[in-house]
């Protein structure tokens, strides 16, 4: 469906649900997180329960959004609030200044960004006489919507600011350093439709009847917003992951359906977005110095049992974990929801989730290393996915021969399958249509314990870096695709709960 078809699909079960009623709430929809291909430690679960290094017991990502934004709902008509659940915004304002979404249409929220970030978000252009760039918050309408545009789109566009000042087309090249250090794009975050808006939506998705495609909620709705917009981006297919035969189709009678609807603008000058929905960013913004880890005052270690012989608290975080003396954690880590054994070290920059170790294991740096609890013909058995933390996911070949031009932790995928045993055929990928890749390869051994699926993984892991055979040949394999397919959330809560029951005790102990 996508986060637009999503969009979509739930204001028809509001309606299904509560009839008529559902034009006077005020909605917050998150957006929970999809495959989270870019951060596999979240994708079991969904973004919107990542655990964050701080609380006691620790805060997700839920509890975050929902003290965000406390104090939208008094200041909102009815209508719909919608917001992903990998950013977190901050920001403040003045006293007297307060966030409003209470006019027809659509009303977002803009961050001033540099212009790197703007390629990879949304971008408004901002109406000039309406907006000042002074103060901590105003309101602007909003000429036009750019998704993910190239630096010279942005420019054309009149997207650029210079801050301080009103937005302005800047000249190509002929800037002095500080000139360019001011220049920045307002980028977008949450959105707010209101409720005769949302219904119109409604509407539009009865009459569909099925989705046969993917709709982004941000790209595909808000481009066709502002006196500006022009039907060209229907037919541009760039930024889509899956590029479906109705999309072009469904996104020009989106454009019909939106065109002339109003985008308003509510400008948070002293705001900072902030992402966390990679590999990189996520170890950044939680072992770093990085300024939402001091905003937020994230901790190195929350609610954990970490004993004092394990490792120097730098630079790394460890939330709802049970750490053995003796243990290792090299900088720049993050464990999440495991047992670390005595005789284990982490090297730097790695990801352990969800994870038993309870024998000797040396796990290397920059590893990214995620056990899941899978039902198989009703049995619980474990899968334990391992790669490198730089390694592309999400990317995928049509044909087997382009096979080789996929990398597992440094070594082309072909190197390493014949070293496991493994022959390279269409059976190898999990995913009905053309789509070999990381995530559709069968290369996963099931095991019956959490444990043994982690050594099994680690084994593979360590045939690669050290050029020797494993044989997976024995095991039944799946793919990260299928982990999900099979996913037993219950057990995987289970083996959370009995972390935190054990922490609460050792509390309590120590208390006592």
């Amino acid at each position: 469906l996508g986060n637009g078809g999503s969009t979509l699909h739930v204001l028809r079960c509001l309606e299904e649900q509560y009839g008529d009623q559902w034009t006077s709430f005020t909605v917050l929809l998150i957006h929970s997180g999809g495959y989270s291909q870019r951060l596999p430690n979240a994708s079991a679960l969904g973004k919107i329960f990542t655990a964050l290094p701080f609380g006691d017991p620790v805060y997700q990502m839920l509890e975050l959004k929902l003290a965000m934004y406390i104090d939208f709902p008094r200041h909102m008509k009815p209508g719909v609030l919608i917001t992903c659940s990998d950013d977190i915004e901050l920001y403040s304002t003045g006293v007297t200044e307060t966030i409003t979404f209470d006019k027809p249409g659509f009303t977002a929220l803009a961050h001033p960004s540099d212009l790197a970030v703007g390629t990879t978000h949304g971008v408004f252009v901002l109406d000039l006489p309406s907006f000042l760039g002074k103060g901590g918050l105003e309101y602007a309408s909003c000429y036009r919507f750019l998704h993910k545009p190239d630096m010279e789109t942005m420019k054309q566009s009149g997207a650029v600011c210079v801050r301080g000042g009103c937005p302005q087309l800047s000249s190509s090249g002929n800037h002095s350093d500080s000139g360019m250090a001011s220049e920045c794009v307002y980028t977008d975050s949450v959105f707010y439709i209101d409720h005769s808006t949302a219904k119109q939506l409604l509407m539009f998705y009865k009459q569909m009847g099925t989705l046969c495609c993917e709709i982004d909620a941000y790209g595909d709705f808000l481009q066709a917003l502002g006196p500006g917009a022009t039907p060209d981006y229907t037919k541009n297919t760039s930024n889509v992951s899956k590029e479906d035969s109705g999309l072009v189709e469904v996104r020009q009678q989106l454009y019909s359906l939106l065109q002339g609807t109003a985008l308003n603008v509510i400008v948070l000058n002293n705001s900072q977005f902030y992402h966390i929905g990679t590999t990189k960013e996520y170890l950044f913004h939680f072992t770093a110095e990085s300024k939402l880890r001091f905003e937020l005052d994230l901790q190195p270690v929350a609610f954990s049992i970490f004993p004092d012989t394990a490792t120097t608290l730098d630079q790394l975080s460890i939330i709802q974990s049970v750490l053995e003396p003796g243990c290792v954690i090299g900088p720049g880590s993050v464990v999440e929801y495991s047992r670390i054994g005595s005789e284990v070290s982490v090297g730097k920059g790695s990801i352990v989730s969800g994870t038993y170790i309870n024998f000797n294991a040396d796990i290397p740096s920059n590893c990214f290393l995620s056990s899941v609890s899978v039902k198989i013909n009703e049995r619980v058995e474990y899968v334990t996915m391992v790669f490198s933390v730089g390694d592309d996911l999400k990317k995928s070949v049509k044909l087997l021969s382009d096979i080789h031009s996929l990398q597992f932790f440094g070594a082309c995928l072909p190197e390493c399958l014949g070293l496991w045993s493994i022959e390279a055929s269409d059976q190898l990928f999990s995913s009905e249509d053309t789509c070999l890749g990381l995530w559709t390869a069968r290369i996963f051994p099931v095991c019956s314990t959490l444990s043994e699926s982690v050594r099994m993984s680690l084994n593979m892991l360590n045939s690669v870096q050290h050029t020797s055979a494993f044989k997976l040949s024995g095991f039944q394999l799946l793919s990260v695709e299928e982990m999900l397919i099979y996913k037993d959330v219950e057990d995987m809560l289970k083996f959370r709960k009995q972390i935190y029951d054990e922490i609460c005790l050792q509390r309590q102990k120590e208390k006592s």
